[in-house]
């Protein structure tokens, strides 16, 4: 009964993350500060208690603005569940502890880097130093907690090769093959993954990019020379790396070089 308490504080706490992330994601795309009392984005009414509610009000509601009758787009509460289940899955995956506690941090970042990219194609540079600086201090602190420095060693070097490979890309394809957001993301990346999980991440980020190109090319959605945003991308093949990355590599070693 506990363990399912926990559960459901996890992703309940998650899902009003998500309801945050929202008011963040629309108030940085307008240049306005996320103080203040929230308002319906059509009509600027302000919106009491009853409208606030993460996820039951949209549902209470229709999917409708109370005052003007709009409808609200279906982005924020699909951005406040999926906020709640990355939340609650993360817990499952590694419980109760320090890491926990980061890994949540990292994820409020990576979802509004995730939806705003996709949304504007960029990456705001203050998600991007706060994803540097808390991946920093946690591979220092498991460094220091585990007497290992090669932890931060290879955190760094996986960091810098990350940045130079991708600096590259950005400097010869002068900006058009991805942003420079991206090039700062990646340090986050080469610091959060180490090595070879870092291998890994990449190379499903680049995968996963080249079939959704495709894809979108082929349904004529998008064409050769059109701009895809990159960090979903990246922070697909981020998570999958870091859970799953070990597995990965192994299975190759194993299987995939026989």
């Amino acid at each position: 009964m506990n363990d399912f308490l926990i559960e459901a504080f996890i992703l309940l706490f998650g899902i009003a993350v998500g309801s945050f992330l929202n008011c963040i994601i629309y108030r940085l795309s307008i240049n306005e500060t996320p103080k203040g009392r929230s308002y319906c984005p059509k009509c600027k009414h302000k919106l009491s208690y009853k409208d606030l509610i993460p996820l039951f009000s949209y549902i209470f509601l229709f999917g409708k603005c109370r005052y003007c009758k709009k409808k609200i787009s279906i982005e924020y509460p699909l951005v406040e569940l999926l906020t709640g289940v990355f939340f609650l899955s993360t817990f499952l995956l590694v419980g109760l502890s320090i890491e926990l506690f980061f890994l949540l941090i990292a994820l409020f970042f990576l979802i509004l880097i995730f939806v705003y990219d996709l949304k504007h194609y960029i990456i705001p540079d203050f998600a991007n130093f706060s994803l540097i600086g808390i991946s920093f201090f946690y591979l220092f602190l498991l460094s220091f907690l585990e007497k290992n420095y090669n932890i931060l060693l290879y955190g760094f070097l996986s960091a810098l090769f990350s940045f130079i490979f991708f600096f590259l890309l950005f400097y010869f394809t002068k900006g058009k093959g991805m942003g420079f957001g991206d090039v700062k993301f990646v340090i986050f990346m080469g610091l959060f993954l180490g090595f070879p999980n870092i291998i890994v991440g990449l190379f499903i980020s680049f995968l996963l990019g080249a079939i959704i190109g495709l894809v979108l090319i082929l349904i004529k959605r998008k064409k050769i020379k059109s701009q895809v945003p990159f960090a979903p991308f990246l922070i697909v093949g981020t998570l999958i790396a870091y859970f799953y990355g070990e597995k990965i590599v192994d299975f190759y070693l194993n299987y995939a070089l026989l």
